[in-house]
Parts: structure tokens; C-alpha cells; sequence
């Protein structure tokens, strides 16, 4: 089962926003962890008008919780509203917001705007690189697995994107717990680089390219065999192996198989080109028809050592 004690919920005062919270209620109550919500404001705290303006963002947030609270039991549910300054990039604040108060899973809404995002970059994809926990990334016009009164859990088939690196490791053990407390299929999906124009002829004869893929298949099956949590029921575990670009075969595999969650993995910032039009898990957070869990380790003791007194 998935150690989740505490969930933070950024949210923006739009109703867009507020749709993340179905997902932190739910959660809350399955894993009886508390759940935050933060709010970002500019300027200082201390004047008459700001401590006024905080006492109505906590009157709105508080209005925002109750209207789902009032239509199902969540008599369990600790909650708390966070309002804090952050002159920055909203995601500095969450980040560090994040790190501070131990949080164990963000929930955060995407507003999906590709064209602007793709040079600018949105605040869940800047929180994906930064956050010292998993984030969970839900969108409008999505694949819903939350009632929508926040009163059931529907989870039926997980798709974690595996390349073998350490960072895909940890979106396979989230996509194993969940798949395992929800009774839900396990998709692991891997994705070879076809090659250049420029390779060796040998690259392309479909001897060479078989191997390729029957290697990755093979070890598909040994990471899931290694892990320390195996899923109970065999048969619901798919490996797949697709030929392309990482972004593309995810989103199609995760629309023909009628996904309901993605897993990936992320490490750090991204740097040079893909900074400025965007990574494998940038675009599929912009794209993907169901939520997308970006599964970071959990580094809030070292966060908030590194910006101590800034």
C-alpha cells in the first residue's frame, strides 16, 4: 500500500482548479492522510488589506471543501488551508510549501494550454521537475476515475512508461501499489528508437530489430519479477514494446487501451532544447486522456535544507 500521509492541493480559486480536489478528498479518505490547500498570493502578508484578502481566500477554500464534504461521508477527512506568499513562479511556493509541511503527494490541475506551455512552460509541468514528492497531474476532459462527488475510487487499468532507468523504477513500484489496492490491470509500456537514417543497414533487417525487441520484452518481464511488491493476480499485467517516439506511442497506447492513469518517471530540470519545447513527460502531461502521476522521490528533509533563510 502506498505510504501517503499527507496530500497538498494547490489551488487557484477557479472552478477548473477545484477539480483537483475531488481527487484529494478521495485519496485523503483511502490512505486517512490530511490534506492541504495552498494558495499563492504576491505581497507582503502583514498590511491590513493582504491579512483581509487571506481571511477571504480561507473563507473560499473552505466553501470550495465543504461543497463536496456535504454530499458523502468524509467525517474522517483532516484538512487545513495553506495561503502563502510567492512573488516567483507559483511552483517555487508549492515546491517549497511542499518540502516544509512533508508532503507526500501533490494534486494539481492542468489548464491544457499546449500552444502557451510549450514555450513557457505551465505550473504542473514546472512542479513536476521540482516538487520533492510524486505529483499527480489531472485535466479537463479526461478519463475520470473519481466519482464526481469524490465518493468512489474506479481505477481500472494503470500504464506505467518504463525505460529502465531509476526514475521509471519509481513509477513502477506507484503503478504496482496502486494496481494491487484497486485491483487494476498493470500495463508496462516500453518504447525503442527506431533507427537514424543514417545507421547501418544491419539496424534495419528485421533479424537485428527482432532482437532488439524481444531483448525489451524480456526484460519487461524480469523488472516486474524483481519487484518487491508483486502484483496479486498475474494475468493483469501487459508488457508491450512499441517502436517510435517515447511521447507518441505512450498517448496512443493510453487512448487504444483506455488508460485510466499514467505513471512516468522524471528527474530534475530539463535543460537545453527540451526545456524550450518540451520533454517526453511535458508532453504527455499535455496530452494525455487521463491523469498522469510523475513519480519524483520523496526529498523534503533536503529541500528544505538547501533553501533554509532564502
Amino acid at each position: 500500500m502506498l505510504n501517503v500521509k499527507r496530500i497538498l492541493c494547490p489551488l487557484d480559486m477557479s472552478q477548473g482548479s477545484a477539480e483537483s480536489l475531488r481527487y484529494g478528498l478521495a485519496l485523503a479518505r483511502a490512505y486517512r492522510a490530511e490534506l492541504h490547500l495552498c494558495h499563492c498570493v504576491e505581497g507582503a502578508a502583514g498590511n491590513s488589506h493582504a491579512r483581509s484578502s487571506t481571511e477571504q481566500i480561507r473563507a473560499s477554500l473552505t466553501d470550495m471543501v465543504t461543497a463536496y464534504l456535504g454530499e458523502g461521508d468524509f467525517a474522517g477527512v483532516v484538512w487545513k488551508v495553506l495561503v502563502v506568499e510567492g512573488g516567483g513562479h507559483p511552483s517555487e511556493a508549492i515546491t517549497k510549501v511542499a518540502a516544509e509541511s512533508g508532503i507526500d503527494l501533490i494534486i494539481i490541475r492542468s489548464r491544457r494550454r499546449p500552444r502557451a506551455a510549450a514555450l513557457l512552460g505551465s505550473t504542473a509541468e514546472a512542479l513536476c521537475r521540482t516538487a520533492p514528492c510524486p505529483v499527480l497531474v489531472t485535466h479537463p476532459r479526461e478519463r475520470e476515475w473519481v466519482g464526481e462527488k469524490a465518493s468512489e475510487i474506479n481505477l481500472r487499468r494503470v500504464l506505467v512508461a518504463y525505460d529502465f532507468s531509476d526514475d521509471s523504477e519509481l513509477a513502477l513500484r506507484r503503478g504496482l501499489s496502486l494496481a494491487n489496492e484497486y485491483e487494476a490491470e498493470l500495463h508496462l509500456l516500453h518504447v525503442l528508437a527506431k533507427p537514424a537514417d543514417d545507421a547501418p543497414e544491419v539496424a534495419w533487417l528485421p533479424s537485428g530489430m527482432e532482437g532488439v525487441y524481444q531483448k525489451a520484452a524480456r526484460r519487461l518481464q524480469e523488472a516486474i519479477s524483481a519487484e518487491p511488491v508483486s502484483l496479486e493476480n498475474s494475468q493483469a499485467v501487459k508488457c508491450s514494446v512499441r517502436w517510435g517516439k517515447p511521447y507518441r506511442e505512450i498517448l496512443s497506447y493510453a487512448g487504444d487501451q483506455e488508460i485510466d492513469l499514467v505513471c512516468m518517471g522524471a528527474h530534475g530540470a530539463e535543460h537545453g532544447m527540451s526545456a524550450l519545447f518540451g520533454s517526453n513527460v511535458d508532453r504527455v502531461l499535455r496530452q494525455a486522456p487521463c491523469p498522469v502521476l510523475v513519480a519524483r522521490p520523496l526529498k523534503p528533509a533536503n529541500f528544505a535544507a538547501s533553501h533554509a533563510g532564502s
